[in-house]
């Protein structure tokens, strides 16, 4: 992505306080966007802030809770109210399952893991899309994870919340092909994130997970970032209702 490919545009990042997140503001905020930053915790989402400021960039740190719709529904007012028109948008707030077999899992684990990973990116569709269509158009892209494509076991709420998000982004893509609207997903593989090494933590080494991955190693979150900013660029012009996979090969196959 050149510098200056989104200068005079807006990207709000859900879920950007950290990880995947994190790396989505500074790619934007390297390619000359105006960024808004959400997710949970004021003091690392005003470190972010400062970091994209640091690179030239207008940014407006805004904490919010993708399970409460009327704090989604703030966060785009308020980057409305401040920054006009919204071209981009990343729906990227996730939290890990807990490891473990799916009948050992309880019904809180189970409606948090969707409330954060399913709902709480349908939170982000239902508030972003009346934005563009009022504003002429506009990029979504959504987080899912290779977890999303294939099964993995021992962490089945988690990949049922990532099935779920694909599907999300496929029917949305549909309803929104001639509208001005694109909405894709990226399906990381794993990850060097704090979510990845709380979710194996006590059961796989992550050196482990890495040797398992045809490339040999994880990604990092630099690597999702670039593909999430290609593809709310110009350069993806044609692309809707895909989820873009980024495992390194895992899953081929």
């Amino acid at each position: 992505m050149t510098a200056g490919e989104f200068s005079g545009k807006t990207a709000v990042v859900l879920g950007a306080t950290a990880g995947i997140g994190r790396a989505t503001v500074a790619a934007f905020a390297a390619a000359g966007a105006r960024v808004v930053i959400s997710g949970l915790g004021a003091e690392e989402g005003r470190a972010v802030e400062a970091q994209a400021r640091r690179t030239g960039a207008e940014a407006l740190f805004i904490e919010a809770d993708v399970t409460r719709a009327d704090e989604v529904r703030a966060v785009i007012e308020r980057a409305e109210t401040r920054f006009g028109r919204i071209h981009a948008a990343v729906n990227n707030a996730g939290i890990e399952g807990r490891f473990g077999a799916v009948q050992t899992a309880q019904e809180e684990d189970f409606d948090r893991i969707i409330g954060v990973n399913l709902k709480g990116v349908w939170h982000g569709l239902k508030y972003e899309i009346p934005h563009m269509l009022a504003h002429g158009g506009g990029a979504i892209v959504n987080t899912a994870s290779s977890a999303g494509v294939t099964g993995i076991a021992h962490i089945a709420l988690y990949t049922a919340s990532k099935h779920g998000v694909v599907g999300l982004t496929k029917a949305t893509a549909l309803e929104l092909a001639r509208s001005g609207i694109r909405v894709n997903a990226v399906a990381p593989g794993p990850v060097d994130t704090g979510l990845l090494h709380r979710m194996v933590a006590g059961h796989i080494d992550v050196e482990a997970i890495a040797a398992s991955v045809p490339m040999g190693r994880v990604s990092q979150p630099e690597e999702i970032a670039a593909a999430i900013v290609w593809l709310c660029s110009d350069a993806a012009s044609y692309v809707t209702g895909h989820t873009l996979v980024i495992d390194g090969g895992l899953t081929v196959g």
